[in-house]
């Protein structure tokens, strides 16, 4: 398998937030702002291991707010300011923002706005919603979350290409993990099973397994509800579409 950097967009409208005055230069912290730390600490360790270790995090910031495109500088200040590794800044609007996506080769699309995320998910790109809890996330430890019962039970099946976007995501986040050893990882992986029983959970855990992952913490919620788990775990994102048809 041929390891490179992968492409990983995010919404600068996540990232962060608009002052109140539109000359501000730098702007406050949004919802994705640990994410960004976290993906950051990742690289960073993956260079300290091996300073010719090619898989890394290749991030870029979106913006499809035209008062935020109006106020770019602002937006690459800020990510100077608090010292942010973002590769590229991209401006598109809020109609052709998926075609941008394509263009730029995009593994995986992280955003608070649901409607986007869906856009993206219905043109083949993974993607991933940001959700106001990822705000208090921790930025020492990448942790990444998988809907079990989307991988067993999907509620739609993907596309070729999202189901392709899917396994290579998990391939390469698979071998990711395996650069870091069982303990003091900058990055976790979680499988949470709501529905059914040990028997739903352990398929879910043999399909991540089959394409390459190996999970740090597996939940069998057999039915209980995901909201009390998900707040002590804490996940930067997680992953529920697109991962239909993985056994296929």
């Amino acid at each position: 398998m041929l390891i490179v950097p992968w492409s990983l967009q995010v919404t600068s409208r996540a990232v962060f937030e608009p002052g109140a005055d539109d000359g501000d230069e730098v702007y406050k912290v949004g919802t994705a702002f640990p994410l960004l730390q976290a993906l950051q600490r990742v690289n960073k360790r993956l260079l300290e291991e091996n300073p010719d270790e090619s898989l890394l995090f290749d991030v870029v910031l979106i913006t499809t707010n035209t008062q935020q495109q109006q106020r770019s500088s602002s937006i690459i200040s800020s990510t100077r300011h608090y010292g942010l590794d973002v590769s590229r800044f991209c401006f598109s609007s809020e109609e052709d923002f998926v075609e941008s996506l394509l263009k730029n080769n995009v593994q995986l699309f992280l955003s608070a706005d649901r409607n986007e995320a869906s856009q993206a998910s219905q043109k083949g790109v993974l993607s991933a919603l940001l959700d106001q809890h990822s705000a208090s996330c921790p930025p020492e430890q990448l942790k990444v979350l998988f809907s079990g019962d989307a991988i067993i039970r999907p509620d739609t099946d993907p596309t070729p290409a999202s189901r392709q976007g899917a396994q290579t995501f998990l391939a390469q986040l698979g071998e990711m993990r395996r650069r870091f050893g069982a303990f003091d990882s900058p990055l976790s992986i979680v499988l949470v099973t709501v529905t059914g029983g040990r028997e739903s959970c352990g398929a879910a855990l043999r399909t991540l397994r089959s394409h390459g992952v190996s999970v740090d913490e597996a939940y069998c919620l057999a039915g209980a509800p995901r909201a009390p788990i998900l707040s002590l775990l804490r996940p930067h994102f997680l992953l529920s579409d697109g991962l239909g048809g993985l056994e296929e």
